[in-house]
């Protein structure tokens, strides 16, 4: 299994952000340990270009994140201070889970172990992310005829508000995000399927919304190709979760989302967008095993 790993670009980060960024190093360092996986396996992807990242996102966008004119306004809704290497480790995130979508249309599933920006729209970033890695793969798969349908399941905590009006016109693009009613964004998005769930919901009642999602969405769709955001942040223990899954029901999550791509014939490339965990071990298991769990099913 082909995995996508972007954490040797390291971002220069005041100390409340450098928490959440180290997990990526960690989640190499436990897939490494776990005898699944060897060095051979992880790959360093090629940046985004403009031109694939504007098939997504406004030129201008682009243009001043790039040169570093986003105005001060514009950085605080991101979170992050502009820096070169902001610029680089945001291309690269996005030339990951392109890359993924590559592999996983040639092997059957593949990783960006990082990814998962889905608040980055069109004209701007937002919670953390610059630009949008699902929607700028999805529009250059569609670009380069490699899919001609493409499914978003984003089971993230957090709406995939970016990702949903980045592709509202795009038949082509079926867009999936189950998550919370009652955590960020608040302005909600419209996805083509949205299943919003109340603080404090649990493994049972998450799985079947879960499950009837995942139907209408694949049945619906019909896709060549789906890109799964694996957010661990619907663990109970996550810091800006408010939902009260156990690791054994995300691993069920993982299975399911899998499995029924699998049954189906659909390639998988894996995004593992939020996660914020203390300890940062946790957030690290359950990414863990959501890129465990593609190898067994798919491998």
């Amino acid at each position: 299994m082909r995995l996508f790993y972007t954490g040797a670009f390291v971002l220069p980060l005041p100390a409340r952000h450098r928490f959440p960024m180290a997990k990526y190093a960690l989640l190499r360092e436990r897939l490494l340990a776990s005898g699944d996986f060897a060095e051979a396996d992880f790959e360093s992807p090629p940046a985004a270009s403009d031109e694939e990242l504007c098939r997504a996102h406004d030129a201008d966008y682009v243009r001043r994140v790039v040169q570093g004119e986003l105005s001060a306004a514009e950085l605080k809704r991101i979170g992050f201070p502009w820096s070169p290497e902001m610029v680089e480790r945001s291309r690269r995130s996005a030339g990951a889970t392109l890359a993924a979508c590559r592999a996983a249309l040639a092997d059957g599933c593949a990783a960006n172990l990082a990814g998962g920006t889905h608040h980055a729209h069109a004209d701007r970033g937002e919670g953390f992310c610059v630009f949008n890695d699902a929607a700028i793969a999805a529009r250059a798969m569609l670009a380069e005829e490699r899919a001609a349908r493409i499914a978003v399941i984003d089971c993230d905590v957090h709406q995939g508000n970016g990702t949903a009006t980045i592709l509202a016109d795009d038949a082509r693009v079926f867009t999936f995000s189950i998550h919370g009613a009652r955590n960020f964004p608040f302005d909600k998005e419209r996805s083509d399927l949205d299943i919003e769930l109340p603080d404090g919901t649990g493994d049972e009642a998450y799985l079947a919304a879960l499950a009837g999602g995942l139907d209408e969405t694949l049945t619906a769709s019909r896709p060549a190709l789906a890109i799964y955001l694996a957010g661990a942040d619907p663990y109970a223990g996550d810091r800006l979760g408010r939902l009260s899954l156990s690791m054994e029901g995300l691993a069920a999550r993982d299975a399911r989302v899998l499995d029924a791509c699998r049954q189906r014939g659909i390639p998988v490339a894996i995004a593992m967008a939020g996660g914020y965990a203390e300890p940062i071990d946790d957030t690290v298991a359950i990414h863990a095993t959501t890129i465990r769990t593609a190898r067994r099913l798919f491998f």
